[in-house]
């Protein structure tokens, strides 16, 4: 039985906008937005059909169609690079989780999985317009063959028309069938819209040839309708004599009848129209005359408001006088203010004694100045102490952190095993099974044994209420190789047989242990990266039943609150450095 392990993350509070930095900086170490073949296959990634039925490990979980794009997890399984960033951007503000196993998704640990796109990219695929179609290529050429393939619907691209119909019949429809093509004017030989040809001739065509709107019987082209009026003999138009009294009105060639025979009517109007033009002379001339009269009649009165004018003269040559005496008045109040700005000037002495009492009070102004001044110094000093402070604290810190690394390591040295074999004494059972079913602590790992000095580098992984088919039902023991300082001295992939148990503490002997053999096309038991925390773990999700664990009929595995787990690697035919 093999099972993926699934890394959770222990910080499961992060907020969403960090989740999103961290993806922002995963896709900067990898290609993260979609090349453009995926792109495009977006709009129709369920509706594809692959020749050959699509495995499950290439199904996104998030949308059920193919990965485009993939990006792997820690736990083991792809999605879609668009379907990743829905859920990451949806989550807020708790971190997303895979929809398969409900791992914590950490994005700085999703990468882009290249190895499996470049197996996505070379199914083959049925063309999306098979049957008809019968082609088949690969996925990253499908746009190109759907760009060229001769059952792909198009729609029509002359304005208006939304015929959808395929490629091979579009050039035919643009040429010769549809309704909105443009076609020259067989008048006007401009070209117009087929659909609106027939409203152009009737009606804005400036070379079709229309009726005359009077009724002449004659046609002619409606751009020369003007000009035709001028001439036209159906146009109704006054008699040229109507200034002088004639109303009749009537078509252009009766008018011109009419004109030849009334010569002696007409004359009378134009008499009769003279006689009115001299009588209105007389009157004019007659109101000319009284004009005249009111001229002399107003020279008149002008002469007399000259006489009255001159006494006003001679008064405003007195009121100059008087001005003239105004001017000398004021220059004696001149000589008067600049007295008054000389005994200003006399006050103003007897104010320095006051501006010296102003000075003294400056100079103490200064003084206190300075002291805040230097208060302000011995302020900066200070903010200079508390930097110099925290840059200690923040070296005591690492020092601290540098210590307990050291002091774990020299635990792990200390417990360190070299025959293949570990017996794990997990302790606080119950209080570690708390913590990991509220989430502070997913699992337990123990510290690496070696098959051998230079062998084989290995650690056990516990999920004290389950994991993956057992959770919440059953004890999961997984083991799991981790990077070796030999590992490019041993023979990969691993092969060598596996055991876990569970020991029991009653002395009777009931162990419960379970065995399993690696499957070498597994990536679990290839040669770790020597960039990698580990390999996927491999294990049994569902290796006891807990209720089996805490009350066994004839062994006893929970002690004093303390389980022990051990782990034998068959070390046969496994040379020793």
């Amino acid at each position: 039985l093999q099972v993926d392990f699934q890394n959770r993350s222990e910080e499961s509070s992060l907020e969403s906008e960090g989740s999103r930095l961290l993806f922002e900086e995963s896709r900067m170490r990898s290609p993260g937005p979609m090349a453009s073949w995926e792109s495009e296959l977006t709009s129709i990634q369920h509706a594809l059909k692959f020749v050959l039925k699509l495995k499950d490990e290439f199904v996104c979980p998030i949308c059920r169609g193919v990965v485009l794009n993939p990006q792997q997890n820690s736990c083991g399984h792809i999605y879609c690079f668009h379907c990743l960033q829905g859920l990451l951007e949806s989550s807020s503000p708790s971190s997303p989780v895979c929809p398969v196993d409900g791992a914590v998704i950490t994005p700085a640990e999703v990468f882009q999985d290249n190895c499996c796109k470049r197996e996505i990219s070379s199914l083959e695929v049925f063309c999306t317009n098979s049957p008809a179609c019968a082609s088949v290529v690969a996925l990253n050429h499908l746009q190109e063959h759907l760009r060229s393939c001769q059952y792909e619907l198009m729609q029509c691209t002359n304005p208006g028309c939304r015929t959808v119909l395929e490629r091979r019949y579009l050039q035919e429809h643009l040429s010769n069938t549809c309704p909105h093509r443009m076609e020259p004017c067989t008048h006007c030989r401009q070209l117009h819209r087929l659909s609106l040809m027939q409203d152009h001739v009737q009606s804005s065509c400036p070379d079709v040839e229309v009726d005359c709107p009077n009724s002449c019987s004659q046609t002619v082209p409606r751009h020369k309708l003007t000009e035709h009026r001028v001439s036209c003999p159906e146009v109704q138009i006054d008699c040229s004599y109507r200034r002088f009294g004639c109303s009749v009105q009537d078509k252009r060639g009766k008018v011109k009848l009419h004109e030849d025979a009334a010569v002696n009517h007409h004359m009378l109007l134009v008499m009769r129209s003279n006689t009115n033009l001299e009588q209105q002379v007389c009157l004019l001339k007659e109101e000319a005359l009284l004009r005249q009269q009111e001229v002399q009649t107003d020279s008149l009165v002008l002469n007399g408001l000259q006489k009255k004018i001159r006494p006003l003269l001679q008064q405003s040559s007195s009121h100059e006088h008087i001005v003239s005496t105004a001017q000398r008045t004021l220059s004696r109040q001149e000589d008067v203010l600049s007295t008054v700005q000389l005994d200003l000037q006399q006050v103003s002495r007897g104010l320095g004694s006051g501006l010296e009492e102003l000075e003294q009070l400056r100079q103490s102004l200064n003084a206190v100045i300075q002291e805040v001044s230097a208060a302000e110094a011995l302020k900066e000093h200070l903010e200079t102490l508390e930097e110099n402070l925290k840059r200690q604290s923040g070296l005591l810190e690492l020092h601290t952190a540098q210590l307990n690394h050291n002091k774990q390591h020299l635990q792990e040295l200390e417990a360190t095993s070299y025959d293949g074999k570990l017996i794990w004494k997990i302790q606080d059972f119950k209080k570690r099974r708390e913590a990991e079913a509220s989430g502070q602590a997913p699992c337990l790992t123990s510290v690496p044994f070696h098959m051998g000095r230079c062998g084989y580098k290995m650690s056990i992984k516990t999920y004290l209420n389950g994991d993956g088919d057992g959770r919440g039902t059953h004890l999961s023991l997984y083991v799991v190789l981790l990077p070796g300082d030999f590992d490019a001295l041993l023979p990969w992939p691993f092969r060598q047989t596996v055991s876990l148990s569970l020991l029991d503490q009653s002395g009777a002997g009931n162990h419960r242990s379970l065995s399993f053999r690696p499957d070498p096309a597994s990536k679990s038991f290839q040669q770790p990266a020597a960039d990698a925390v580990s390999n996927v773990a491999v294990g049994f999700s569902s290796f006891i039943p807990l209720n089996t664990l805490e009350t066994p009929q004839n062994a006893v595995y929970i002690k004093d609150d303390t389980l022990f787990v051990k782990v034998k690697v068959d070390m046969t035919g496994l040379d020793q450095l």
